[in-house]
């Protein structure tokens, strides 16, 4: 099986996997459940789960355990896409092809049901306490769900770039920006499964580090590809960046720079993954598509 092939077969059973956990669509909440799984669903590469139990399976994970956190950080990394599209932020209509869900439900029910996410997403992680003994590495995965998803994470990376809009940034601070707004929820992802796996402290930084610059690589394509992909491969409106008057990767230091600077760091990641000295083949090629991906 090839690596495509392979790559959907494991977006499918993630997809599975997610519906399996999402809220049934009943009851006087029925309207925000039904705008959460309407996010939950429309989509999506599925990247931080699949770091995860790939993560998970490379240090000799093998048990279900990993599953509510896989559905956790998806649900995390949802709701900020949620709250991201509101009027108050970016304001987009489109994402991953389909309308976001502010402008399906209205902007107070886009808003609840970020909230609802980040909710259930916890409710998810914690029933991994039914499924096993190992409350200390459960707990461990816990704390750093929480850490890189909240101000010392993806929302202070988040709020720094708010706070930046439209003004001239330094790349000390863009860095900033990218290493938490998206590189935290990635770390997350693979030192979640690091941690349930049973790793240890050095190997879990050095995971770290290599979600670090996964995630670094990932938002400067994102940034490459606003400018030089349509709508229609993107599954959502090109130049938003611009039109919002970002400072992005590709702003500050041009377009070649920015596809070089890609390539290497992304290699950067391989090298640390080697420096593990475990094998999987499956998580080498999917940190090697992220410099190719084209949406």
């Amino acid at each position: 099986m090839n690596f495509k092939n392979e790559l959907e077969q494991r977006v499918d059973t993630i997809e599975q996997t997610l519906k399996e956990f999402l809220p049934k669509e009943e009851g006087f909440a029925k309207t925000v459940i039904q705008a959460m799984n309407y996010s939950m669903l429309a989509g999506g590469k599925r990247l931080r789960p699949m770091l995860m139990e790939e993560t998970y399976k490379l240090f000799g994970g093998k048990d279900e355990i990993v599953k509510p956190f896989m559905v956790a950080i998806e649900m995390i990394h949802t709701y900020s896409l949620v709250h991201d599209d509101l009027p108050a932020m970016d304001n987009d209509e489109y994402r991953r092809g389909k309308k976001t869900t502010h402008a399906v439900y209205g902007e107070a029910m886009g808003i609840l049901a970020g909230d609802g996410l980040l909710n259930l997403a916890f409710e998810c992680a914690t029933m991994a306490f039914d499924m096993d003994l190992e409350y200390k590495r459960i707990g461990r995965a816990l704390k750093i769900l929480a850490n890189k998803s909240g101000v010392y994470g993806m929302i202070g990376g988040q709020s720094v770039d708010i706070e930046n809009d439209g003004k001239p940034l330094d790349k000390d601070t863009l860095d900033f920006i990218y290493r938490l707004k998206t590189g935290a929820l990635i770390e997350a992802s693979m030192m979640i499964g690091a941690v349930l796996a049973g790793a240890d402290e050095e190997q879990v930084s050095i995971v770290e580090q290599i979600g670090a610059k996964v995630g670094l690589a990932f938002q400067i394509q994102d940034d490459i590809l606003d400018i030089t992909s349509t709508a229609e491969v993107l599954g959502k409106p090109i130049n938003s960046d611009e039109k919002n008057h970002k400072i992005t990767y590709v702003t500050l230091k041009g377009l070649d720079k920015a596809k070089k600077d890609v390539k290497e760091v992304s290699q950067l990641a391989l090298a640390l993954l080697e420096r593990l000295q475990l094998k999987n083949d499956f998580l080498k090629d999917l940190i090697e598509m992220l410099i190719t991906r084209e949406k």
